[in-house]
């Protein structure tokens, strides 16, 4: 099984935000490419911008971890290393902005997830996922729920990922991610 902790922090480490109250997207069994599609639907031709262009800075804390088979040396190890906020940052260009880039739901070229529900309404957000690898690669689900604003958002979320060729068992997670626009990109390399 290909670990899960990259795909979910580098899915929802990019600003996730929209304008006031924002627009109102639903979809259910639905790809990441059908809900990308509704976003930009619901945001082409409106006034509203779903994500302020600039310098974005958050963190990513990890919760919860559980690996039932990881050796238990190797386990304190792992949340050690996890312990704490881990900072990010990154820069979301106009361009970004008038591509729908800067709101990530997820690999587009992906058949292998869905989403069971996406409702982004009112500041709120609220989804779950599953993704179906097949045997060598396994299952994943994700929960995700969250405030957003212009400016701002907090997501909390968890997932389970499991079969696949990895002797570990399944890994379960939670993690909180937030972040907020902080001001201009800085353009240096360390931004992103």
């Amino acid at each position: 099984m290909k670990p899960t902790l990259p795909l979910i922090a580098c899915a929802f480490a990019l600003p996730l935000a929209a304008c006031d109250k924002g627009p109102d997207v639903s979809a259910t069994n639905a790809t990441p490419s059908e809900v990308q599609e509704k976003l930009t639907a619901a945001t082409t031709g409106s006034d509203g911008v779903m994500v302020q262009p600039g310098r974005w800075e958050g963190a990513m804390t990890i919760k919860e971890l559980d690996i039932p088979n990881m050796p238990a040396q190797a386990k304190e190890q792992m949340k050690a290393h996890m312990a704490g906020a881990k900072s990010f940052v990154s820069c979301v260009t106009e361009e970004d902005v008038k591509a729908q880039k800067a709101f990530f739901t997820g690999d587009e070229q992906d058949k292998s997830c869905k989403y069971d529900h996406f409702t982004l309404s009112g500041g709120k957000l609220d989804a779950v996922m599953h993704c179906d690898r097949g045997a060598g690669a396994g299952k994943m689900s994700m929960t995700m729920t969250g405030a957003y604003s212009a400016d701002s958002y907090q997501m909390d979320m968890s997932s389970k990922a499991e079969g696949g060729s990895s002797p570990m068992g399944t890994m379960t997670m939670k993690m909180t991610v937030q972040a907020k626009r902080v001001g201009t990109c800085k353009g240096t390399p360390d931004e992103s």
